[in-house]
């Protein structure tokens, strides 16, 4: 399976499967959530929030409607409760779930953003080693390309000095020598 680290917006990718950083309640506000809703349309959060609320680490999956996906998936890694703040076992627990629903899915290719960490609270270095862990660990049955994306520059440089990993692809007409 090849696992790289992309930079770019989520919701312009092209894969069998997008996850959302999701919260409990799986209403998608803001973050990678708003990007894919904004992608998606509507109909996205309309679903989402009818198989919400799901339990923190678990996974849920809509159809991806106007993006290049065939599904969203759905990650609860924050709750929507309390202090709404993810931990390491949330991060793990929906990394897996959405690795493993992926496989159950059939898909080939999986674009996934740093669970847990932006408005969920978690440190973006530790989730990111966290999620690479959780990544290199899986015995993938269908996926063959895994991509890790993060959104800015700072994220990227953050998540790649985590985890060890170098773009392999070019992103939006843009390669690693270009940066």
């Amino acid at each position: 399976m090849e696992f790289d680290v992309v930079q770019g917006d989520i919701a312009e990718q092209s894969a069998d499967a997008l996850v959302n950083a999701a919260g409990t309640s799986l209403e998608m506000g803001s973050g990678v959530a708003g990007a894919l809703r904004r992608g998606a349309g509507e109909e996205i959060n309309d679903e989402a929030t009818e198989k919400g609320p799901i339990d923190l680490g678990a996974v849920a999956i809509t159809d991806a409607y106007d993006l290049d996906a065939d599904y969203v998936i759905h990650a609860a890694a924050m709750p929507h409760y309390g202090d709404g703040e993810a931990t390491e076992a949330s991060i793990r627990d929906a990394t897996r779930n959405a690795l493993e629903k992926a496989d159950d899915l059939r898909c080939r290719s999986l674009v996934l953003p740093a669970l847990g960490c932006g408005v969920a609270g978690f440190d973006l270095a530790d989730g990111a080693a966290i999620i690479g862990e959780e990544i290199e660990r899986h015995d993938p049955e269908t996926l063959e390309d895994v991509r890790l994306i993060a959104y800015s520059d700072e994220e990227y440089d953050t998540i790649r000095a985590a985890i060890g990993r170098a773009d392999r692809s070019e992103m939006a007409g843009e390669n690693e020598a270009d940066r």
